[in-house]
């Protein structure tokens, strides 16, 4: 699904009207109806409803709403936030009808304050079920100020559900922080298509439960905006999802070549080899320090193991390049680097050169890079410059930090530029690993992952990532879609998980058995 900016949803909405011929106020119908379909479906019970309206179009939204809830039978009350003289438009137009069909209407405020404290806690106020928030849209700018600051201040202290229409009112659209004050909606019905601010932090928290409500923009207005951040739905990742004919065999499946693991994190290299399998790949091989062998033989049963040279530290050296290569291109394996790995010199030593000999040799080995492989690829930026684009990266903030040479606090700031621009910019598919996680594709696409919870914040869950992205690749899923699909699958099977085992001590090893029940959900 589309992901907007404000700009881009204003530009949807106005050739909508202009150059398909929709006019303003059957779109402000139809959203109304939309909004109201959710409170009866979500809120069964409620049935005193207030709604606060502001001047703009939000607002009309909001006094459809009161409309037509009042005229099935709904007990509204419409408190306006704005002077009736302020409405413009088709705002205007809907609160003329409302008057004509003598809807209680409150107004709040005076020319320049709220009134009295009693007012804003009026009887009406206080005896809602729910409270529907139209104050703001996606046209505020800057901070909201006094009088509005105070209501919304108001209806935030209240004991009432809320509902906000489109966006919390105070939220900015596009990067979803707070402008001043915000409303703390428990769930946001937003009109046409999701907006940024929506999908990121804070503005996740302050929407509460989303749902995206079509009314109707006709696909070649939407298409004309050229829109690259996309939010993966359920429906998206089904359609990623690689095909299991029952003609077939492991070999149809791929395999994939793990290089992981050194003294004290063989625990790294296991999950991140299972989490291949789990996702479905016929064949998984763990290349390991030698002497570590013999311990993962015993741990995985199922994954074929290849000792290799190591130093007396316990990690790989660069000697083992040529067998992890030839290895690789003979078997056609997806290449999984990285889960603890070690930071040692002669390890980082080793990654650099099977990305040097990767590319010139023009081998074309399709690889997953994580953990420790970020971190020496962040030791020297022209081994960057020599991934193409069937490479995936998958840092979290600090290894991403270091590989972009920016403080996280910068990264935070905007995700899903950061993601965006360094995937165009090296050619990669980047996994930006955090809350939410978003991938970039060379190709300037950002797709913001759906799933996932705080329960996954723990060891090993990253390593369980880079298997499954691998894993996916491996059965012919394209680069790009088998990282936007991972991070799905993943957080997915986190959210199975927690439902049955709640947040507090998930632990990646449990997560892990559940892949298998989240893909399971998306091809049914």
């Amino acid at each position: 699904m589309k992901v907007v900016t404000a700009a881009e949803m204003r530009q949807i909405d106005q050739d909508t009207i202009e150059g398909i011929g929709i006019p303003g106020i059957v779109l402000m119908e139809t959203a109304g109806s939309a909004i109201v379909r959710a409170i009866e479906q979500h809120y069964p019970t409620c049935k005193r409803i207030g709604i606060f309206a502001g001047k703009g179009n939000n607002g009309g939204d909001g006094i459809v709403i009161a409309r037509q809830l009042a005229h099935t039978g709904y007990d509204v009350h419409l408190f306006l936030v704005s002077p009736p003289d302020n409405f413009t438009g088709e705002a205007h137009i809907n609160l003329q009808i409302a008057k004509n069909l003598k809807l209680s209407i409150t107004e709040i405020l005076t020319d320049t304050a709220p009134k009295s404290e009693k007012c804003v806690f009026s009887n009406h106020i206080a005896s809602c079920e729910l409270l529907v928030d139209a104050i703001l849209g996606t046209g505020l700018r800057g901070e909201v100020r006094d009088p509005i600051a105070t209501i919304i201040n108001a209806i935030n202290s209240l004991p009432i559900p809320i509902l906000s229409v489109d966006l919390p009112s105070g939220l900015d659209a596009d990067t979803g922080n707070p402008l001043g004050t915000c409303v703390l909606a428990d769930r946001t019905v937003t009109i046409g298509l999701p907006k940024r601010g929506l999908l990121i932090h804070p503005g996740t928290e302050l929407a509460g439960k989303l749902e995206v409500a079509d009314i109707g923009f006709p696909e070649q207005v939407i298409d004309a905006q050229n829109i690259k951040v996309h939010w993966t739905t359920t429906t998206q990742a089904a359609e990623w999802m690689p095909p299991r004919p029952s003609a077939s065999h492991k070999g149809t499946y791929g395999r994939v070549f793990v290089v992981a693991g050194s003294t004290g994190m063989t625990g790294a290299a296991a999950l991140a080899s299972e989490a291949a399998l789990r996702a479905g790949a016929g064949l998984v091989t763990l290349a390991i320090p030698k002497h570590l062998n013999s311990i993962l033989e015993g741990l995985l049963p199922e994954v074929m193991t290849l000792p290799l040279p190591e130093i007396d530290a316990g990690s790989l050296t660069p000697s083992a390049t040529s067998t992890i290569l030839e290895f690789a291109e003979r078997t056609k394996s997806v290449l999984a680097i990285g889960p603890g790995l070690s930071q040692n010199p002669e390890t980082v030593a080793l990654v650099h050169q099977l990305v040097r000999e990767n590319q010139k040799q023009e081998l074309g080995l399709r690889m997953v890079i994580d953990a420790d492989g970020l971190n020496a690829l962040a030791q020297d930026r022209e081994i960057i410059s020599l991934l193409d684009r069937e490479t995936v990266l998958t840092p979290h903030p600090g290894e991403m930090a270091r590989l972009a040479d920016t403080p996280i606090p910068t990264l935070e700031t905007d995700r899903i530029s950061t993601a965006q621009q360094f995937a165009n910019e090296h050619g990669v598919t980047l996994v930006f690993k955090g809350a939410p996680t978003v991938t970039g594709t060379p190709n300037g696409n950002v797709w913001i992952n759906s799933t996932g919870n705080p329960g996954m914040a723990t060891g090993g869950m990253g390593d369980l990532l880079t298997g499954i992205i691998a894993g996916l690749m491996a059965q012919g899923v394209s680069s790009e879609s088998a990282a936007a699909l991972g991070v799905y699958v993943h957080g997915l099977a986190g959210d199975i998980t927690s439902e049955k085992l709640g947040r507090h001590g998930l632990i990646a090893s449990d997560v892990l058995k559940t892949v298998p029940e989240a893909i399971s959900s998306l091809i049914q």
